[in-house]
């Protein structure tokens, strides 16, 4: 008896018809790729219904959700590489019958070759979704996985001296690499761990007896591990080689980039050195290149800040401004902005120091100091590539400085970012940096000032009454103290005992009013500005932060750390 195809199974049970079946035929012929895959990216088809349909041709179960029972160490037996590579992840062993989750009921030669690796005679299959598995291998990777602790126990005394064997392959996915080389393995797994703690950057610190490495999770520093002094430059020499660094020179400060899969996520470390009196000191950025990018929706922002922002980006000219220190998510912002406007009818061009995410149907420039290209000359000839809306990274200068505004009052929508602590301090640092009043008041359409606070981790919240003074110094009443519940994190695992997990922005939007123009052309002096802005319903960073600690997002200690 003949196999009916997936496709014929698909077909007769209604989940497709013959047209959109032809389509992705032919898409699979020009593009190559499966008809399952191209039918579900296609929005004809969802998995589950798919495996369903195959569940009762094949008769056998579907597992939506999956929970592996076997001991990691069965990937000494199955590597992590062939169950992906296959999508099928073992779920139990019982004497010699196996229980086993796959994508695909077609793929027998795989399901054989597991069934003689493990020695059983019987194997079970059950179907479960691709990420389900992906998931579970994941896991079962992670429990075998030698922490950076048990890796530095392994090496020994002169191991520096083997560092710079085995330096190929950096753009394989790292969970993967095995080699016997310890510091090898002791980088890849700081990399991978900082992945799986959410961390932005690692900090590599040399001091007088110890070595410290920090991840920066959530905005703040954690120490993670103290490596012995002795190990320090072998480490350092391995992240250069990784970042394409010239590993003989140690007396000036280096920057590259190290471009690595971790699962199925291609992630960029942005490598700096720099050199100290202890030695090389190295800090990591990590971007995640395969994140989604944040919609303006996700940013936190009330709905009336969300209006605002809405009819500024809809306006055909003029200077939106966002401030704030660094790390304070600008970037995260201007490009959710971007993307929210981003259509074919609309030339965006942007400059930026780096190009952290590349957005689709946007013309990105990176800077380029070594060549001549600058904020300030990359702006002057996108100017004249006929653009609609402009992305400055950064006005650093006052020759930056002039040419946005020109381009603002020339017809364009141009964001830019400064580097001050709130919405009217970015007005004086325009006009001291040399820029007449009368242009800032009217170029500027508005200025969005923003920090990130840590979000309560949702797995340890718990409720408490906060003391009255803390109400009062975030500008909450006395009155409030019983009234409203207040939350805070108690410390758990999943939030590393900080009792916060996540960040969401708080925000300050001051529109350049007639009046806040008025008060421009007369003072420079921004506390004068910021009054007559309040006078005219401004919501300073504090109140918007007051606004998240009484909803249950934020706590006080956040609000005021980010706002003080």
């Amino acid at each position: 008896m003949r196999v009916k195809s997936i496709e014929d199974v698909l077909v007769d049970s209604k989940i497709i018809n013959e047209a959109v079946l032809e389509n992705a035929r032919r898409l699979k012929k020009e593009k190559g790729g499966n008809i399952k895959d191209i039918l579900i990216q296609m929005g004809h088809a969802k998995e589950m219904d798919i495996l369903k349909a195959q569940a009762d041709q094949w008769d056998l179960e579907v597992l939506p959700v999956i929970e592996t029972e076997v001991d990691a160490g069965i990937l000494d037996k199955l590597s992590v590489g062939f169950l992906r590579r296959y999508v099928m992840v073992p779920l139990r062993i019982d004497k010699e019958r196996l229980v086993l989750a796959l994508n695909d009921p077609l793929e027998q030669e795989a399901v054989f070759d597991i069934s003689k690796v493990l020695g059983v005679n019987y194997v079970e299959r059950v179907l479960a979704p691709r990420q389900e598995i992906i998931s579970a291998i994941n896991r079962l990777n992670e429990l075998k996985e030698e922490s950076a602790k048990e890796i530095m126990e392994d090496i020994d005394e002169g191991e520096e001296e083997e560092l710079l064997k085995d330096i190929e392959n950096i753009q394989e996915d790292i969970t993967l690499m095995e080699t016997e080389a310890p510091i090898i393995r002791l980088v890849n797994k700081l990399m991978v761990q900082a992945f799986r703690e959410r961390a932005s950057d690692i900090h590599v610190e040399p001091f007088e007896t110890e070595v410290k490495v920090r991840f920066r999770v959530d905005g703040i520093l954690h120490d993670v591990l103290s490596l012995p002094k002795r190990i320090h430059s072998a480490v350092v020499s391995r992240i250069k080689v990784m970042a394409s660094l010239n590993i003989a020179e140690k007396r000036l400060p280096q920057d590259g980039r190290i471009g690595i899969r971790l699962g199925n996520h291609a992630v960029d470390l942005r490598v700096s050195t720099v050199p100290t009196v202890n030695g090389e000191r190295v800090v990591m950025r990590i971007l995640d290149k395969s994140s989604v990018l944040m919609g303006l929706e996700d940013l936190g922002l009330y709905p009336y800040d969300l209006e605002i922002i809405e009819g500024l980006i809809a306006q055909e000219h003029g200077i939106i401004l966002v401030t704030g220190p660094t790390g304070s998510g600008k970037t995260t912002t201007l490009y959710s902005i971007l993307s929210r406007i981003n259509s074919p009818d609309k030339n965006i061009l942007t400059i930026e120091d780096p190009i952290e995410y590349q957005l689709k149907g946007i013309g990105q420039i990176p800077v380029n100091p070594k060549v001549g290209l600058t904020f300030a000359s990359g702006l002057r000839s996108i100017v004249r590539q006929d653009p609609d809306v402009i992305l400055v990274g950064e006005i650093r200068d006052l020759e930056t400085a002039e040419i946005a505004i020109q381009a603002a009052l020339t017809g364009h929508l141009v964001f830019s970012t400064l580097h001050t602590n709130d919405s009217a301090s970015a007005v004086t640092r325009l006009i001291d940096m040399g820029i007449e009043p009368f242009l800032v008041s009217s170029s500027v359409n508005a200025i969005i000032a923003q920090r990130l606070v840590r979000k309560i981790c949702p797995e340890c919240k718990k409720e408490y009454t906060p003391e009255a003074e803390s109400l009062l110094e975030i500008g909450l009443s006395r009155k409030m103290q019983g009234k409203k519940v207040f939350y805070r994190g108690q410390g758990c695992k999943a939030c590393l005992e900080t009792g916060y997990r996540g960040r969401t922005g708080i925000y300050e939007i001051m529109l350049m009013s007639d009046s806040i123009k008025a008060t421009v052309l007369k003072t420079s002096d921004s506390n004068q500005i910021k009054k007559e802005a309040i006078k005219q319903g401004l919501h300073t960073l504090r109140e918007d932060g007051a606004r998240k600690v009484e909803d249950g997002i934020t706590t006080i200690e956040e609000v005021l750390r980010v706002t003080q």
